[in-house]
Order: structure tokens, then C-alpha cells, then sequence
């Protein structure tokens, strides 16, 4: 849900077939515009003035580049992977969250970025450039981005909490028993690692999302003992908003964008980071291995990336930019750019940020778990079933 909705409702390149990305050539220059493109993308991210009038990023940018924008939008990760991988079907482009990024880079399903034909790119964030690169090349252009949090109710939890153990120690969970909400992701088995990481040094966890079939089973047991206390998962913000709102939750794993929104509506909401870290996220920009409008796509690319459209996403969709320029000559509130850590270099580079889960852990090593492996697991400990 859009920022601004959120708090009404509180207030009352060429024809290249099938061929894998890694044989598609990487743009050199960006041609006339083909006059049409065609993507995939999260609800919120190509607005067009139907939600609100005052809200319009795409009408622009067709006037100005005569590129016809047709959308795609998809409820889940998974439906965009499916969606880019369609063989009868050929987007320009998608607003990949991490763990689709992963699987239509390895798939070959998602065309190598020339970032030199994108004006910001050197001003956006180091961390996410470095996000989507793979064997040294890019393979998409950083969009929006945003940290998994514990947020509370100071009138309702007395004690603030400092460490994820309250949402993981069973013993401490069991104080908000039905009253606590956690994020609907085989992703957040990255979170209860980050937990683990200083729980239980044995297992030797570096990375949050590469794990060994017995580290992400005890990652796996952590959340399986966490479900008798929870309240409910949330798939889309609003529920977790609608969840603090109401009293029915008093703690939780959120975004900033719970916190600012519940804080500007006046409700009691505390944002935390834990001792243990944080996990992030990053929603990229990436080109089709099969697009039929490349140059259509290079002008979306410059265009969502500069500093304007990079506020106006912001502000809409209550994200962080990965342009930090939004944040100057008083584009966004420092309020805001604080609030969501837009150019805070001591906090962003201590952010975990997720990538698809894969057999390869790196430095040689192929006995990590992959993405299917995490969906398994994140079956088993909600629903006790593999």
C-alpha cells in the first residue's frame, strides 16, 4: 500500500529468442526509442495517476521519450520469475525483489546492464550496486530498498526489546503469545540465522543466506518452535499495519514503513534494531534476456533512477531510494531520509542483504541449500510439513 494511503486510512536490445542472458551482447549505446515497453512490476512502482491524480511518473515519461508503458503487476516473487521465464511472453523488464533476481540471473532469463548508459549509476548505493553483479557483470540497476525490523508497542511491551530474541527465544515469545506478527517469506529463515549467528557460535554461520542443510534446519527448528506464538504472517504491509493499528499485535518483524506510518498516523510504535543486525532488501531494475525493446528500457532505467522520480517512489511507496540524491536540495524531509537510513554508510554497510539462497556458499564451496530448499523448510516450520 502506498505511503500516502496508509495514512489516510489510519487518519480515518535486439531479437535475441530464448537465448540465456549470458549470450545476450550488453548494450554500447541506447537507440531510438521503439516506442512501446512492457514490464513486470510490484503494485506501486509504475504509477500512472489512477491511484491519485497528483501521483504520475509514467505519463511523463512516455510524453517524453514516446515509449507506450504497459505493466504487469505481480503479487509475488515467484509469479515474476514465472512471468520472465514464459517462453510466449517477452517483458522488457521487472522490478526484481532478491530472490527473484538470483533465479532469473541463474536461469538466464535476465540480460547483462551496461551502467555506463546510466547517468546515476555511479551516485547510487556501493552495497546495492554490488547486489547484482555476477562473474563481473551487472545484471540490474539498484531501484528501492528497505531493512527487516523488530518494531513494538511501548504501552503494551515494558521491557524494550534489544535483541531478535525477542521474537525467537521461545521463552521470550511466549510473553506476547498472540500478539506478535512476522514476515511471510521463506526469506526470514535469513533472520532467524542472523539470531543464531551469536546464539549458537557452533554453527558457524557467516552468511545469513547461505546455509548448510544443518544450519538452515536449525534455522528451520527456531521458527517451528516461534509459530505456537504467533499471531499472524504478514504478505502485504497494510496487514501488518492493520494488525499494530487495531491492538491486535504489539511486536513484530516490519519495515521502516511501519513505523513511519503508524508514527505519523500517532500510534505507539517503536522501531529497533538489534544488537544481532539486520537483514535488507533491494528491489532492482532488470532487463529481459528476451526484450524487444531495449532502448525503451535503457530510458526507464535512467529515468526511475534519477533523483526526482527516486522521490516521488519514496515518498509513495514509503522506501528508501537507492539514489541518495533524493535526500538533497530538499527533495525528501531529512525527517524521512533518516528515518529509512537513505545515505547512512555506518548503518548501510552493516545491513545483511539478501540474495537468492544457492548450492554455492562461495570460496569454492557447493553444500549450501537453495531457494527450494528454503520454501521446504519455511513449509515445515509453519505448517509441520515438508
Amino acid at each position: 500500500m502506498a505511503l500516502a494511503v496508509a495514512l489516510a486510512v489510519l487518519a480515518g536490445c535486439s531479437d535475441e529468442g530464448d537465448k540465456q542472458a549470458s549470450t545476450v551482447r550488453v548494450a554500447r549505446t541506447i537507440g531510438q526509442g521503439e516506442g512501446a515497453l512492457n514490464l513486470v512490476a510490484w503494485p506501486g512502482y509504475t504509477e500512472y495517476g489512477a491511484s491519485d491524480p497528483r501521483v504520475d511518473w509514467v505519463s511523463p515519461f512516455q510524453e517524453r521519450t514516446k515509449c507506450k508503458v504497459s505493466v504487469k503487476s505481480a503479487a509475488t516473487a515467484q509469479e515474476m520469475v514465472d512471468l520472465m521465464s514464459n517462453p510466449d511472453r517477452r517483458y522488457d523488464g521487472v522490478s526484481a525483489p532478491p530472490e527473484a533476481a538470483g533465479q532469473l540471473i541463474a536461469a538466464g532469463q535476465a540480460a547483462p546492464v551496461n551502467p555506463d548508459l546510466i547517468d546515476a549509476y555511479k551516485d547510487l548505493d556501493r552495497d546495492l550496486r554490488s547486489q547484482v553483479i555476477k562473474d563481473e557483470k551487472v545484471y540490474g540497476v539498484p531501484f528501492v530498498w528497505g531493512v527487516n525490523q523488530l518494531m513494538y508497542n511501548p504501552k503494551a511491551v515494558q521491557s524494550a526489546p534489544t535483541s531478535w530474541s525477542a521474537l525467537f527465544d521461545p521463552a521470550e515469545a511466549k510473553k506476547y503469545a498472540g500478539r506478535m506478527i512476522v514476515r511471510d517469506s521463506p526469506l526470514t529463515l535469513a533472520d532467524a540465522a542472523l539470531y543464531l549467528r551469536s546464539r549458537n557460535r557452533s554453527l558457524d554461520i557467516t552468511d545469513a543466506y547461505s546455509l548448510t542443510r544443518r544450519q538452515l534446519d536449525a534455522a528451520t527448528k527456531v521458527l517451528a518452535e516461534q509459530r505456537p506464538y504467533v499471531r499472524s504472517y504478514w504478505l502485504h504491509p497494510s496487514d501488518a499495519i492493520n494488525s499494530f493499528a487495531g491492538g491486535d499485535a504489539v511486536i513484530g518483524e516490519v519495515w521502516p514503513y511501519h513505523v513511519d506510518v503508524l508514527s505519523r498516523a500517532g500510534r505507539s510504535a517503536v522501531g529497533v534494531t538489534p544488537k544481532e543486525g539486520v537483514t535488507g532488501w533491494m528491489d532492482a531494475w532488470m532487463i529481459g534476456a528476451r526484450a524487444e525493446h531495449p532502448s525503451c528500457m535503457y530510458q526507464w532505467l535512467n529515468w526511475m533512477t534519477s533523483p526526482d522520480i527516486q522521490q516521488q517512489v519514496a515518498e509513495w511507496d514509503g522506501v528508501a531510494p537507492a539514489n541518495p540524491e533524493a535526500c538533497s536540495r530538499d527533495r525528501l524531509k531529512a525527517e524521512f531520509c533518516s528515518t529509512y537510513h537513505v545515505g547512512d554508510r555506518a548503518y548501510i554497510d552493516k545491513v545483511v542483504f539478501a540474495h537468492t539462497p544457492s548450492r554455492d556458499c562461495g570460496g569454492g564451496r557447493r553444500d549450501c541449500t537453495d531457494y527450494e530448499d528454503w520454501m521446504r523448510a519455511w513449509n515445515k516450520a509453519l505448517k509441520g510439513s515438508g
